[in-house]
């Protein structure tokens, strides 16, 4: 199974309360930080949830 490498691209100031424990469970906290992630369907949910402040990319 592949991975995703997941990166904070936007600021999470003013956004809602749900959007930042998202991006917290994924181990996001500030503009920079990247997360490498299983894709499976719990990720890719949280993704489709917070995917404006993220870019995403496949890994091996």
């Amino acid at each position: 199974m592949a991975n995703l490498k997941i990166k904070l691209v936007k600021s999470l100031n003013g956004r809602l309360e749900k959007h930042i424990a998202t991006a917290h469970s994924l181990g996001l906290r500030k503009i920079g930080n990247v997360s490498i992630q299983p894709n499976n369907t719990q990720t890719q949910g949280k993704i489709a949830k917070i995917g404006y402040l993220l870019e995403v990319t496949e890994v091996e």
